[in-house]
């Protein structure tokens, strides 16, 4: 079992009140929206609790994504919306 570790190198507990769950380090699927636009980034690192799915970005990776956003850069891949009626 992956666990993810502080800086100071302990197990992170989950944070989220009555949950015995503890972060471990996962790609997910992290969709910002801008305005009228709607971003969708793949495989972005997060701590994620195995239990109750609490996700937690590191400040450095929010940073990453905030400056790939400015820089307008072309997306890999174009994906379907749906709006739910």
């Amino acid at each position: 079992m992956d666990h993810s570790f502080s800086e100071r190198g302990k197990i992170m507990k989950c944070s989220i009140k009555g949950c015995p769950g503890e972060y471990e380090e996962k790609g997910i699927v992290h969709t910002v929206h801008k305005g009228a636009e709607i971003f969708v980034f793949d495989h972005v690192p997060a701590e994620v609790c195995s239990v109750c799915g609490d996700t937690i970005l590191k400040p450095d990776t929010v940073r990453h994504i905030e400056k790939m956003l400015e820089r307008k850069l072309k997306p890999e891949k174009h994906v379907p919306l749906y709006e739910y009626a």
